[in-house]
């Protein structure tokens, strides 16, 4: 009989949903930055400097960063 050498992947199941999850916390940042603009270049929208653009965005999109990180740094549990 002949053994084929296995195929392991890099990282276990886990860390492939905790990297999904951080992935789409990243982007529901980017959806909460997004808008705000006027659709008069000559008219200024005060509606960019709300706290949603402002704050609670790069705040969500930074914590997303740190899931992904956290799923790659997370060690599997070896057998």
């Amino acid at each position: 009989m002949e053994n084929k050498p296995q195929k392991q992947f890099l990282f276990d199941k886990v860390n492939y949903k905790i990297l999904l999850i951080g992935l789409a916390v990243i982007t529901l940042g980017f959806i909460l930055m997004s808008g705000g603009g006027s659709e008069d270049p000559a008219v200024f929208s005060e509606d960019i400097f709300n706290f949603r653009r402002i704050r609670l965005a790069p705040t969500t999109v930074l914590i997303g960063f740190g899931i992904t990180i956290y799923s790659i740094l997370k060690n599997p549990k070896k057998n």
